[in-house]
């Protein structure tokens, strides 16, 4: 969104996105209804309906006839023609989702990263943006907006890696290199890859029937999203979240950011991997997916894995604790070792956490594989098209 609309033009807006989240959370309804959900007048209903018409936004059925005595036709969320693309960078991968403006994805895409433990540089991620976006364009989608998800902390302009200590990144103006390779045609912002997870599973994956969540990331890092009232929680500087580095690891393990003690240091991706003593894949997932068949048939992997767990509990125990979320979902390398760490972890949770026994939190496994941080990046970057900003 360009400028701040004044007057006029920001009630039009503002009334837009009421429309717009209206058919996305509630679905399809007819002229009347929409002025029913949002408290609009039908008037003001039927106009805003025209503009997204317009845009291919919205399709209203005119099979069946609409007048005095008969039913309103549906109108029903379409956009196909508009999409958010969703970025992700990470040590050893860069992810890509294009998402329409009714949820539906449209591309996915996932290119695995040789970087030798060297920090990455953003050439992979750039092309992998141009690629998909040009695909995108090519057949026939207006791409509103970029986000990328990373995993450190984003300053609150919300263009600037801080810091990132796993690709080795400070203080990166990634978003300005990113619409500089787009040729200035698409706005970019930068997340933190947790939040995006986090947003993604509220919107698609397993925490859509509850308000409160905590998503844990399963990467080389670990981070934290945390969804309140359907909100993310960012704190004071942006930067809430960062839990990986809580100092209750193992006190002699030394982290990627160079200290020693952090929880990252001691059940991110590495360590597990140090722990049943194999070596690291192409992705996270499919790292996971090969411990695991090991584990089917080696007891002192699953033994590994079941230490691993407990160490996973009692971070989680920790920050549910503080946070009392409805569910804590587990994504990227854990998901395919579920069986043998999720145990250890319910009980460290039960047994640690004080309100245990009034409210225990459930641990649930990510439904949204690798892609989850790109889909959330995909969902932000529609986030003005919500709030009323249409495309051009």
């Amino acid at each position: 969104m360009t400028g701040v609309p004044t007057g006029t033009e920001f009630v039009r807006r503002q009334n837009t996105g009421l429309v717009l989240r209206s058919l996305r959370a509630q679905g399809s309804a007819t002229r009347t209804e929409l002025a029913r959900r949002t408290g609009l007048a039908k008037a003001t209903v039927g106009t805003i309906i025209g503009e997204l018409e317009a845009i291919e936004a919205v399709h209203e059925d005119d099979s069946t006839p609409s007048g005095r005595g008969r039913p309103g036709r549906p109108i029903t969320l379409t956009g196909q023609a508009i999409i958010g693309l969703g970025l992700e960078v990470n040590v050893d991968y860069v992810a890509a989702v294009g998402l329409d403006l009714a949820g539906t994805v449209r591309v996915v895409e996932t290119r695995a990263l040789a970087t030798a433990g060297t920090p990455p540089s953003t050439r992979e991620l750039v092309e992998l943006a141009t690629d998909v976006r040009t695909a995108l364009i090519d057949g026939g989608h207006t791409v509103v907006g970029a986000t990328v998800a990373v995993p450190g902390l984003v300053a609150q302009d919300n263009r600037t890696v801080s810091w990132a200590p796993n690709l080795g990144w400070t203080g990166r103006e990634l978003a300005t290199e990113l619409e500089a390779a787009f040729g200035g045609s698409c706005p970019t912002t930068i997340d933190n890859d947790a939040n995006c997870a986090a947003l993604a599973e509220a919107a698609h994956g397993v925490t859509t029937d509850v308000q409160h969540s905590l998503y844990i990331t399963g990467t080389i890092g670990i981070g934290a999203g945390i969804v309140q009232a359907g909100s993310l929680l960012r704190g004071g500087a942006g930067f809430a979240g960062e839990v990986g580095h809580m100092p209750i690891g193992d006190p002699e393990a030394i982290c990627g950011c160079g200290r020693t003690g952090c929880w990252e240091a001691s059940v991110g991706l590495r360590a597990m991997l140090s722990a049943v003593g194999m070596e690291e894949g192409t992705t996270p997932v499919q790292t996971a997916l090969t411990v695991a068949a090991r584990a089917a048939t080696d007891a002192e992997v699953r033994a590994a894995l079941a230490r691993l767990g407990t160490a996973l509990g009692t971070g989680v125990a920790t920050l549910a604790a503080v946070l009392d979320p409805a569910a804590i979902v587990l994504g990227g390398y854990f998901v395919p070792l579920g069986a043998y760490v999720v145990p250890a972890a319910e009980a460290v949770l039960a047994e640690r956490l004080p309100s245990a026994s009034i409210h225990l939190p459930q641990i649930r496994l990510s439904s949204l594989g690798i892609h989850g941080a790109a889909l959330g990046a995909a969902e932000q970057a529609l986030a003005d098209v919500y709030a009323g900003s249409l495309p051009g």
